[in-house]
Parts: C-alpha cells; structure tokens; sequence
C-alpha cells in the first residue's frame, strides 16, 4: 500500500491500496469509532463496493483518541486538498464517512468557505454523528473535545450554509446508539439552505450496519445481514453519477 504522512499530524495519513487512475472521482473514507479508534468494516469493504462501480478509494487514517478537538477536521481538510492537488487530476473528491467519520466528514463540509481546495465536491453519509446537543452521543462527543465552547461549533447542523457540497444520507430509524434525529437534523438544515441532498431512513438496523452485506455482518452483536439496507451503496452509486 501507498501512503501520505500529514504533514502536521503524526498518526494521520492517506492510504492507497490501488493504483487511482481513469476513475469516475476519488472516495476518501473515514470509518467510524467514536473518534476512538476505526473500524476495519466500514472501510475496504466499502472501499470494494464504490471500486467496482468505477471511482478510486482512498482511506483516511485520522486521529483518534481524546481532547482532539479540531485536530480531525483539520486531517479531512489536509486530505481533500492533497488528494485534489495530487492525485484526483480534475476528477471531483467525496467524502465518504460512517458514524463518528462521517461526523470528521460533515464538519469539513460545513466549516470549508466556498472555492477552498478543501472543499470536496460531495459527500456521503452513513448514521451519522452530527449534533452535540440533545441528541448527541456523548462517547464520539466526549472523546473529540470536553471544551464546552466548542460544543456549538461541531453540532453540525447549526453550521450548514448553501456552500455545502451535495450530500448522501442514510441511518435507520431505530438505531439506539446514533439517534438518527442526528441525520434528521442535518437533513432538513440541507434543505433549509438549498443544499443538493438525498436521505434516506430505512425502518430497522443496528448502528454501525457497514454495507448490511453478508461479508460485514456480525450476528453475535446484532448487526445482520439486510438486503433492504444493503441497498444504500447502489443508491449512493446512483447518485453520485448523477450530481457529479
């Protein structure tokens, strides 16, 4: 694999397993973890699904740990502008998130001004973390800044302006761990501002579903195989040829 050292972080870097060429735009993905560590599912095996359908993928290994505060964001920044001036050779960047990484990628979005390199051309996400208020988890919360003056600023919903780049979202509606009033939110501040943006909120589904394909499926933590879940990658797909 090949990869790229943040210059000013030294657990972040981007990670190439594939050669990147004549692809329809490059996905960098962040997993989610709380901000406390990445999970192995939401990465190559979605990586697997967006690499078949013609774009090339990227990992985003970012920081994790705690009193991270804008350290995370600032690696998503770092990466879509290296990534755009590198490597994308005028293909569009998206972002590509799960849970507390789809939070690192929302934050981008919404704090990048307009016109800036590190601003990626979508993004996609999937149960995300985007409040820090009611229906915040406070895990991925507390794990990313205990400064409660920084509380509004990632409660991302509150921080959505028309430059925000389109966007792709999913969660299910019973998911205990993630409220997804979180997407909710974010959803209708995206349509208050004139945001190109699709979501879609399946019935039933444990947090962190990955793909809900059977190769990520993990029974012993309720976390099955879902055919009708599964279908959030083909409609991200979809989409993404659509807007871009």
């Amino acid at each position: 694999m090949e990869t790229i050292q943040c210059p000013f972080a030294t657990n972040a870097q981007l990670v190439m397993r594939n050669a990147i060429e004549r692809v329809k735009g490059i996905i960098i993905i962040c997993p989610g973890g709380a901000y406390e560590w990445k999970s192995p599912r939401e990465l190559w095996p979605v990586a697997d699904v967006f690499e078949q359908a013609g774009y090339g993928c990227i990992f985003l290994d970012y920081s994790v740990g705690t009193n991270l505060d804008l350290l995370p964001e600032k690696e998503g920044a770092w990466a879509v502008k290296t990534v755009r001036e590198n490597i994308a050779r005028g293909k569009p960047v998206i972002l590509c998130g799960c849970s507390a990484g789809a939070h690192l990628a929302a934050s981008v979005s919404v704090h990048t001004c307009a016109g800036s390199l590190s601003l990626p051309d979508a993004q996609i996400l999937c149960y995300p973390v985007i409040t820090t208020g009611v229906y915040a988890h406070k895990e991925t919360i507390g794990h990313l800044t205990t400064k409660k003056e920084l509380l509004p600023y990632f409660s991302l919903e509150k921080q959505v302006t028309p430059s925000v780049p389109p966007t792709f979202l999913w969660h299910t509606a019973n998911d205990e761990t993630v409220r997804v009033e979180n997407s909710l939110l974010f959803l209708t501040a995206l349509i208050q501002q004139g945001v190109v943006c699709e979501g879609h909120i399946y019935p039933f589904g444990k947090h962190g579903l990955s793909l809900a394909s059977p190769e990520v499926a993990e029974p012993e933590k309720g976390r099955f195989s879902d055919s009708h879940v599964a279908s959030w990658s083909s409609l991200a797909i979809e989409w993404l040829d659509l807007i871009l």
